[in-house]
């Protein structure tokens, strides 16, 4: 028996690849299958079943093209129904892989389909749980994403996720090992550990929600406090994880398709195609398209594509760091983008010797701010996450969480200039490129952000002001 943890980094996304005697199990692929079919043909094994804890809504899971490439079984637990062919198992439903037996917990609450899934070794001793989006290490899952579709409160699903993880997960030895389908980063909970592998009994000792003598009603308290809007993308990639989506392979070859200068600025022009330029922000605030919105490759670039452009159906035509279209075209299709028109040949060095018009960002360092920045006349909106602002700020600076821009874009005043910033930069040059894209041009921008910042002599707080805090 062989376990082995695929994470992919820029989605904290844990899959999972099981071989014993000659078969194999995956447990929530990501969506491209290439190097899952590689790696079964390499070390000579038939994928037997894939194995999915929920419909998630991160990221669009691989299973309906890989079953289609390798006739695996598609198994989710109770209440899953897909519209596509699947096994909906039973409570405690067990399937044999090779020598090993992989048994059904349900575990609703984050939501109704949940489930866990206990590995069985060859000695029939419990030896891992594939704890999906029910348990995290250090965290649980969210009780908020599926209200509608259970039709409950996120109070009730808490209720319902409190006694699914003493009834079924509490109850198992504590040298079980702990695999969870995210870790730090992931929208799906609150507080995860950079950790990704654990056990249940270091869990049970570390774990907030698993502490002892907790109350239902304590746990829901704590469970529910803090929890952020999800962002818009998620409902639309639980929607394809449910019914099917377009094949990889389509997605990557129209992606892939390499677009002349001319006809670029004709899509740009006619149609109402965004233009994603996904170079670094060092590169993209010395010259870019304009119009275009910066997202850079080298970041958290998936998650901030859904969470700001938000419609997986938007049409995008790509600008990108020659050599990288395939990984781009990749990371989109992870989140549920697949209405990629393709890529601009030659990137933005075709595009600016072809001598079409050129934007810019007014980009500073922070040592040329804290000669400029006068405390209480000039603003600065600071656009980290309110638990980053909370730590330490720059005094009188307004908190205004890029995760929001949409909201908070229509109460900035044209006619005042600001500064804007982030940790370190990559957030902020996205803002400031959805700014002008938007028609603002009345803001400066700090080169390496707080980080760079706090390292001079500009006053700095570190408690909240809540005048200066946006809540949205």
């Amino acid at each position: 028996m062989k376990i082995e943890q695929i994470y992919t980094g820029c989605l904290a996304q844990g899959a999972y690849y099981i071989t014993s005697d000659g078969e194999a199990a995956i447990i929530d692929p990501l969506r491209e299958t290439q190097p899952y079919l590689d790696r079964l043909k390499r070390d000579n094994v038939t994928l037997k079943y894939i194995f999915e804890t929920h419909f998630h809504a991160d990221f669009v899971s691989g299973h309906v093209d890989l079953s289609k490439e390798t006739s695996a079984s598609i198994v989710y637990g109770p209440n899953a129904t897909c519209e596509f062919d699947c096994i909906s198992a039973k409570d405690g439903q067990e399937f044999k892989v090779g020598k090993v037996t992989i048994k059904v917990l349900h575990t609703p609450g984050h939501t109704m389909e949940s489930t866990t899934f206990l590995l069985i070794d060859e000695n029939g001793k419990d030896h891992a749980i594939f704890s999906g989006d029910t348990l995290f290490i250090g965290d649980v899952g969210r009780p908020d994403l599926a209200q509608k579709a259970a039709g409950m409160t996120q109070d009730q699903l808490a209720g319902i996720l409190f006694h699914s993880l003493r009834d079924k997960i509490m109850t198992l030895a504590d040298d079980v090992i702990v695999y969870p389908a995210h870790g730090a980063g992931s929208a799906c909970g609150k507080n995860m550990s950079k950790e990704t592998v654990s056990t249940i009994g270091n869990q049970k000792a570390t774990n907030y929600a698993l502490r002892a003598n907790m109350t239902e009603e304590e746990f829901i308290t704590e469970v529910t406090d803090g929890l952020l809007p999800p962002p818009a993308y998620f409902s639309m990639n639980v929607a394809m994880n449910k019914k099917g989506y377009e094949s990889f392979e389509t997605v990557l070859h129209n992606g892939m398709k390499a677009i002349d200068v001319k006809e670029f600025e004709a899509i740009a022009e006619e149609t109402d195609a965004l233009i994603l330029d996904t170079r670094k922000s060092s590169d993209f605030y010395k010259g870019f398209i304009p119009q275009s919105i910066n997202i850079g490759i080298n970041g958290d670039f998936a998650p901030w594509v859904g969470t700001l452009i938000a419609d997986v159906k938007q049409p995008i035509i790509l600008v990108t760091e020659t050599g990288l279209e395939e990984e781009t075209v990749t990371r989109l299709s992870r989140v549920g983008f697949d209405a990629i028109i393709g890529h601009l040949e030659g990137g933005f060095d075709a595009w600016e010797k072809a001598g079409f018009e050129v934007d810019t960002v007014n980009r500073i360092s922070a040592e040329k701010f804290a000669e400029e920045f006068e405390i209480e006349k000039d603003k600065v909106i600071d656009i980290r996450k309110e638990t980053e602002y909370s730590a330490e700020h720059i005094d009188d600076a307004y908190n205004k969480p890029l995760a929001f821009i949409n909201d908070w874009v229509k109460d900035i005043d044209t006619n005042e200039h600001f500064y804007l910033h982030c940790a370190g930069g990559y957030r902020s040059m996205i803002a400031a490129s959805i700014l002008q894209a938007r028609g603002f041009r009345n803001f400066t921008e700090i080169d390496g952000g707080f980080g760079a910042i706090a390292k001079t002599a500009v006053p700095k707080s570190d408690f909240i002001c809540q005048s200066k805090v946006l809540k949205v």
